[in-house]
């Protein structure tokens, strides 16, 4: 990997119009013609004519050599580039551009492969169009990750000026891969493993080796750490222009990435105080079903509602994404009629069946969530689905949407049905509470609000508390008295509403999860530990939680000394 391809990276990444590289001054961009310094240490004339000669060829090559002008047509994984060196006087002055169509087909003609030495990559124009493609790496097997050493030497040019640890410029990132390919096939590889060990992400950070989730535990594979030079080239070999300038501003970003016939994945990359980290969740190539979700026939037929709000809730993680899919997959199967997704990013691909689905991502074709579910009112919509309700606006719009004859499906961050409600109203402002009250106890239809269990034996299991709308529960949000919401719950076990203990209590009783770990995921622990009792189950891991009165301290006293064989506090601490 030449070190030139950095500065021509950053010149990219910066939407400069050219690269200006002068003896004893700062390595510059041109911006809408203003410069911009990209160093705070100027660069001398043997650095620029040893960054030059690190990519030259042909006859370039012979004029660097005879300390002449040069000019040359250079490609990297960033785009193609014109690179005039020019002497004044006994300085070198360097302008690269990006690849004017009509100079590029002049210089090309100037690039054989057999100029370049046998040890030398080709660089240039015609030597990418000669040199026959290169084989991807295959895949190491699924048990570890034993590979070679991914570092590759930097060549022997004079080191460039630091950037004074500002990230912006990339400058001080130097790639450890020949090439972009080469970081690409190797993070494919991680990615494929992955996927073949049924993991449900893969994290990368500097000074660890590759982990994966699997069923909710962290499992470091086998292989050297990765350094800062391999995580940087293996997220850019993959990011989008966009999420590029994103990432260089604000030090994060969010991506969608496909291997083809393996399976999607969101993509995040981030800073840490350790450098760059970056998490891959894995999205199935193939759309799961209700069926294969087992979800119940009372949340299907929030499915063939005309007009309403269905909200699904639960904690990151909590597979949310996936029980939408499985419910726009069943109206695209049952329902002929216009869906429209707005995703950041687009994670389950739906093609069309009997419906028509447009899938529109954050940033790529639409500007935000508000801006699109504005604009999607004028698309003729019959099912709108929002990713995520993240702001005021777009909640308010989404209400809005529902009332006015659309269905709407949407996502937030919630726990409990009846917190869900809470969450929503309390967004606004005290004096439009009272409306969006209203609005909300005639628009929403249904909340479902899951969580991943781990189960007996391996993998994970979904326990979801489903709230639906009947005119007990309208009255009760409309009248701002959700906290009456649960008992509502379960006394209407028979219209299909199921609260988060009833959920857990039936997989505790089905042998699939562990009493501790259903215990772990209820928000009402009393009334949880009360039902396992019932069943005499053993619940000396919630003993804890009990607080007796001979433990508690007085007021304003000192705390009571523990008796000995006393049980710890673990669940309290986990509370």
């Amino acid at each position: 990997m030449a070190q030139f391809d950095r500065l021509l990276a950053a010149m990219v990444s910066n939407k400069a119009d050219s690269l200006v590289l002068e003896d004893g001054e700062l390595v510059k961009v041109e911006v809408s013609g203003q410069l911009r310094s990209l160093t705070k240490t100027p660069v001398s004339g043997a650095q620029i004519l040893a960054l030059l000669k690190e990519v030259a060829t042909g006859d370039a090559q012979k004029n660097l050599d005879a300390n002449k002008p040069a000019t040359l047509a250079y490609v990297t994984s960033d785009g193609a580039f014109v690179i005039r060196a020019m002497l004044n006087g006994a300085k070198w002055h360097v302008v690269a551009k990006i690849d004017d169509k009509a100079e590029f087909k002049r210089l090309t003609g100037q690039f054989k492969v057999s100029d370049l030495p046998p040890e030398t990559p080709a660089h240039g124009f015609e030597a990418q169009k000669a040199a026959p493609a290169a084989p991807a790496p295959t895949p190491a097997p699924a048990a570890g990750l034993k590979r070679p050493s991914l570092a590759v030497p930097l060549s022997a040019a004079p080191p460039l000026p630091s950037s004074g640890g500002s990230h912006k410029s990339e400058l001080d990132l130097v790639l450890p891969f020949e090439g972009s390919e080469q970081a690409k096939a190797f993070l494919d590889s991680l990615l494929r493993l992955m996927v073949e060990k049924g993991a449900s992400d893969l994290h990368l950070r500097v000074t660890e080796p590759p982990i994966l989730r699997h069923h909710g535990e962290m499992a470091r594979q086998e292989g050297a750490a990765i350094t800062d030079e391999q995580l940087f080239s293996m997220m850019r070999s993959i990011m989008p222009e966009r999420n590029r300038r994103e990432f260089a501003e604000l030090n994060d970003t969010d991506y969608a990435y496909e291997l083809p016939g393996v399976a999607r994945f969101r993509a995040n990359a981030a800073r840490d105080r350790n450098g760059p980290v970056a998490v891959f969740r894995q999205i199935p190539a193939t759309v799961v079903t209700v069926e294969q979700m087992k979800v119940s026939e009372e949340v299907q037929r929030l499915c063939f509602l005309t007009k309403g709000l269905v909200l699904v809730t639960g904690p990151t993680g909590s597979g949310k994404s996936t029980t939408l899919c499985a419910l726009i997959d069943l109206v695209n199967r049952a329902r002929s009629d216009h869906v429209i997704t707005i995703e950041d990013p687009i994670e389950f691909v739906h093609k069309n069946k009997s419906c028509i689905i447009t899938q529109r991502q954050v940033h790529v074709h639409t500007k935000s969530f508000k801006s699109a579910l504005r604009a999607a009112l004028r698309e003729d919509p019959d099912i709108v689905l929002v990713g995520e309700m993240r702001d005021l606006e777009t909640v308010s719009i989404a209400i809005e949407t529902a009332e006015t004859g659309h269905l709407v499906f949407g996502t937030l961050h919630t726990t409990t049905a009846s917190g869900t409600v809470d969450r929503i109203i309390d967004q606004f402002p005290a004096d439009r509470q009272e409306q969006i009250r209203v609005m909300l106890a005639e628009s929403l239809k249904g909340v479902i609000s899951q969580t991943l269990c781990k189960k007996i034996g391996g993998g994970r299991v979904a326990a979801r508390e489903i709230l639906l709308s009947i005119p007990a529960v309208t009255n009760l949000i409309r009248e701002a008295k959700t906290f009456q919401i649960p008992s509502v719950m379960q006394t209407s076990r028979r219209l299909g509403m199921v609260t988060l203990n009833d959920a857990l209590i039936a997989f505790v009783d089905s042998g699939e999860v562990e009493p501790k770990e259903a215990y772990m995921k209820a928000v009402e622990k009393p009334g949880f530990v009360a039902m396992l009792k019932a069943r005499n189950l053993d619940v000396s891991f919630a003993e804890s939680d009990q607080a007796k009165p001979s433990d508690a301290p007085a007021a304003g006293g000192p705390p009571t000394a523990a008796k000995p064989g006393a049980a710890k506090p673990f669940a309290a601490a986990k509370r």
